[in-house]
């Protein structure tokens, strides 16, 4: 965790030394007072990009410098260590210090060894993860959501094996395309193919011939049946007592007498003349049908054993019978354009195939741990929106698997989609989430996934904007049971997530020999009920005010 924190001549910041403990802590401050400063200092000694403008105005340079302590088991510890780069002496804290200087260059050193900024960012990762005021936008990125479902699940050691074995897949599958493209034919997979193409030449499947066997298949065996159907559709239409025909027959007979008398009927006369055509139409249509019925128990028999060969053959080849002619012509074209293949080009191909089924076997492992973490995620991201005052929210997370798209992150992709209120379809949150709604649905990701990730540092910068009033308490409840778990700082200005930190530190800017001066130090319970009482009450702090906050901050100890 992060032990301390020094800052010197970075933007209004002369001089800085914070002392930070475990837990849950808030910092507070007027607006512009530099809440954010000591997290922007933080981000320079984590790698970020630095600029000559962030020195002081007045100064040659800008110095920061944080400690940490570390676990022999953290991430951090593990990669110090395999860099050759631990302190000796205090192998188990890491000292980071960054130097800017006025042409815009830095300087970047661990355990007082230089080191490139790319390292240092590298490094940064292990130590601390920042939750910033852009969080909420973050969420509408798929590929955010994906790394999201990822840190939940814990499965960084399956992705680290996928995007080894997707590389050596991608080696062998390239191996194998070079190796095509230099030679011309391997003798025993022409000999191979010619087999296939002899035994299927010999079977001589035609194009859409299974489909018509299927067909003809299909009309031997139910002769019976549409014989007996043919001449119940022939007795309806014509051939019975009472048929459609000769009741038509009698309703025009009726509307010719009607059409006498009133030719408004004229029309509907016509339209009976022609459904009296038509039926006698369908009738000989069908009559003509019915009487050219097959039944022919040897021709259904030779299409029963040819249709067994076919599905045979189609075993034998992994395809669909329908797809064993298109499959034949392929086979032959393969043979037609193989010529002298190395001896080795058969073992080569075997194991690009085998490291391609290896990638897919872990693909969707990947992918049956990433649905049920996104399961459970989605459940508990929806209990925590409706304390959120979003009683009707409802949030999914849709994970699609397509092991044609395979990457090194899997063959999966992630979705967040959220339902805002009852009787609506859940939609992508880019399409449906307001700004109010995307803070607190981040707010809810980012505290529920933050115990998951292997940063032993939280940092929260402001994350709450758009919460107030009862959603704000339960926020200050989330953050403070997660700085239980781990060391949590918020930069908040809302008095109900600050009265739930364990440490509060106070952010105040003025002038002094006509420059701009910023401090942040960390307050008494005294001096903090102040500063509650501050948010809560502006610059006018009364009586009641301070009781207010007083019994805010009793009530936030107290759980």
């Amino acid at each position: 965790m992060l032990t301390q924190l020094t800052i010197n001549n970075f933007a209004i910041v002369r001089h800085l030394n914070l002392e930070l403990n475990e837990g849950m802590s808030v910092i507070t401050g007027e607006t512009g007072a530099g809440k954010s400063i000591g997290i922007d200092a933080l981000g320079l000694c984590l790698g970020y990009r630095s600029e000559s403008s962030m020195i002081r105005n007045g100064a040659d340079k800008a110095d920061i410098t944080a400690t940490f302590q570390m676990q022999p088991d953290s991430p951090a510890y593990l990669w110090l260590k395999e860099q050759e780069l631990l302190d000796e002496d205090n192998p188990h804290e890491c000292i980071l210090r960054r130097m800017i200087n006025l042409e815009g260059r830095s300087k970047a050193f661990v355990n007082n060894r230089p080191l490139p900024v790319s390292q240092l960012r590298e490094l940064g990762q292990y130590l601390i993860h920042l939750n910033g005021q852009h969080a909420p936008q973050l969420l509408l990125k798929s590929e955010y959501q994906l790394e999201i479902v990822d840190n939940y699940a814990s499965i960084q050691p399956y992705l680290a094996q996928m995007q080894t074995q997707y590389q050596q897949w991608r080696k062998l599958h390239q191996q194998v395309k070079n190796f095509r493209q230099q030679c011309q034919e391997n003798e025993a997979r022409r000999q191979l193919l010619q087999y296939q193409v002899d035994e299927l030449d010999e079977f001589a499947i035609k194009e859409g011939e299974f489909e018509e066997m299927e067909e003809t298949h299909n009309r031997l065996s139910n002769a019976e049946s549409l014989t007996e159907l043919s001449q119940s559709v022939l007795d309806l239409l014509s051939e019975d007592s009472v048929n459609a025909d000769s009741l038509i027959y009698k309703a025009i007979r009726h509307l010719e007498d009607l059409v006498e008398v009133d030719t408004q009927y004229q029309s509907a006369l016509d339209m009976l003349n022609e459904a009296l055509i038509q039926v006698q139409e369908a009738s000989s249509e069908v009559h003509q049908l019915a009487n050219h019925i097959e039944q022919d128990p040897e021709l259904l028999s030779e299409l029963d054993e040819r249709i067994a060969k076919a599905m045979s053959l189609a075993k034998k080849h992994y395809v669909s019978p329908h797809e064993l002619w298109q499959h034949h012509q392929v086979l032959q074209q393969e043979l037609q354009t193989l010529v002298d293949f190395e001896e080795n080009e058969e073992k080569l191909i075997e194991d690009e195939q085998k490291a391609h089924q290896a990638c897919l076997i872990l693909a969707e492992q990947i992918y049956q741990q990433r649905l049920a973490a996104a399961q459970k995620l989605a459940e508990q991201v929806t209990q925590q929106i409706k304390q959120l005052s979003m009683e009707n929210g409802e949030f999914f997370i849709d994970v699609q698997h397509d092991p044609k798209k395979l990457t090194p992150h899997g063959a999966d992709f992630v979705e967040f989609n959220l339902r805002s209120n009852l009787g609506q379809t859940a939609q992508p949150l880019a399409k449906i989430a307001s700004g109010g709604e995307l803070s607190r649905i981040s707010l809810a990701v980012q505290v529920l996934t933050a115990n998951k990730l292997s940063t032993p540092t939280i940092i929260f910068d402001e994350v709450d904007v758009g919460i107030s009033g009862a959603a704000a308490t339960t926020v200050g409840k989330l953050l403070r049971q997660l700085g239980n778990k781990c060391q949590v700082l918020c930069v908040t200005h809302l008095p109900q997530v600050a009265s739930y930190g364990h440490y509060h530190f106070n952010v105040q800017k003025y002038v002094q020999d006509n420059q701009t001066e910023t401090q942040m130090s960390l307050l008494s319970e005294k001096e903090r009920v102040h500063a509650l009482a501050r948010l809560l009450g502006g610059s006018k702090i009364t009586d009641a005010v301070l009781a207010n906050a007083q019994e805010m901050l009793d009530l936030a100890t107290a759980e």
